[in-house]
């Protein structure tokens, strides 16, 4: 009898690259992803919605699903014969998926009946709240364009004030039946001098002492800086302060209330910010697709990442019912272009969402620039590649 050696021959892998699985995220971003299977969505809010939920190749990702632009989008998430997920184009499949499960915890509510979804939600792995659901600006002249704050508040999907102990609550609950790693908590802007960062401070300390997670509040800067020490003296992590765009002109017309304060007003902020929670804890929105110069907005960037502050880059979402609802998100190659020339620089100074305790940076799902960092090398092992700018 004859024995011959086993077969050594393996199939090819056939898994997307980094750079497949960045450059596909950014274009789901751009045109949306048509579903045909349950999906967990955010809809209106604050900052950027309209999100589904899931993981693509296992990163995190929130995509418009539901805006009217959607239904042209070439992409489509449908099952599989082995009763998985993929994101397809055009017959051809792209990338393994799978639809974020609807949180446990939002089955519950509070001992006088407020559902605890109405008072947090959880994006991913990342709890979420905005814990006055108002503005100062909503209803104005100065009310930024691109927010839908009083959108959900009107749909009654959530409540107007979220008080420190309902949050520590909710937040207990999302740890324990749904493995929430971190809370971001935001709020509209108050007409006051400390613009709400007090409150919204106040409850994410709550939440920290109820359920041990890192917590990061986002605000606009306040009249008075030393509001920014206030802050980190009751224990927070990470702050987000947003300039939301570079471009002077695309800001007063967007968000003439924010521009008020002028580009410079938030380098101070984000200079005290740094100083009191350390390089790559302090982040900033900038949004793409509202027509800002492509040069001042890179180099915009790259000022704020010099000064260790982490540039949160996201296209623009079109909120339904705010008032850019009837705008696109801008086209991937213009986004990955402005990708690519900032992931660079931010490895080379040290910063990387890897690096960044806890908030939107450190959740990455509503941007392309994590998958990008990764692509180019900058994350190795969960960690950043290069040390953390000191």
């Amino acid at each position: 009898m004859t024995v011959t050696a086993a077969s050594t021959h393996t199939a090819p892998d056939l898994s997307p690259s980094a750079e497949d699985v960045a450059r596909l995220i950014t274009a789901l971003q751009s045109a949306g992803l048509r579903v045909e299977v349950p999906m967990d969505t955010r809809t209106g809010g604050a900052g950027p919605a309209d999100a589904g939920m899931l993981h693509v190749e296992g990163v995190a990702v929130t995509v418009p699903t539901s805006a009217a632009y959607v239904a042209d989008s070439p992409y489509v998430l449908r099952g599989e014969d082995d009763g998985g997920w993929a994101v397809y184009r055009d017959g051809e499949r792209l990338a393994s998926a799978s639809p974020a499960p609807r949180p446990r915890f939002y089955d519950l509510s509070t001992a006088d009946g407020i559902p605890y979804s109405q008072i947090a939600l959880l994006h991913l792995d990342s709890l979420a709240s905005t814990v006055l659901q108002t503005c100062a600006y909503w209803g104005t002249a100065d009310q930024c364009r691109f927010c839908g704050i009083g959108v959900s508040l009107a749909a009654g999907r959530t409540i107007a004030k979220k008080t420190p102990a309902m949050l520590a609550e909710v937040a207990v609950a999302a740890r324990d039946l749904d493995g929430a790693v971190d809370s971001t908590l935001t709020t509209g802007s108050t007409a006051t001098p400390d613009r709400g960062a007090m409150y919204v401070a106040r409850c994410a300390a709550a939440v920290k002492e109820a359920a041990g997670l890192p917590v990061q509040v986002q605000f606009e800067p306040p009249s008075d800086l030393d509001v920014i020490d206030r802050v980190a003296d009751l224990g927070i992590d990470s702050v987000g302060i947003h300039v939301e765009s570079f471009d002077p002109a695309v800001l007063a017309r967007v968000a003439p209330g924010k521009a008020r304060w002028g580009i410079d007003a938030y380098f101070a902020a984000w200079e005290r910010a740094v100083a009191a929670f350390g390089p790559g804890q302090v982040s900033t929105y900038v949004i793409l697709g509202m027509g800002e110069d492509v040069e001042v907005t890179v180099e915009g960037c790259r000022r704020a990442i010099d000064l260790g502050v982490y540039p949160f880059v996201v296209p623009l979402r079109p909120v339904p019912g705010s008032l850019m609802e009837d705008f696109l998100p801008p086209p991937r190659e213009a986004v990955e272009a402005v990708y690519r020339r900032i992931v660079p620089h931010m490895l080379r100074r040290g910063l990387s969402s890897a690096g960044v305790v806890a908030g939107c940076a450190r959740c990455q799902a509503c941007s392309g620039l994590g998958a990008f960092e990764r692509s180019e090398g900058g994350l190795r092992d969960g960690r950043p590649a290069l040390p953390v700018v000191g």
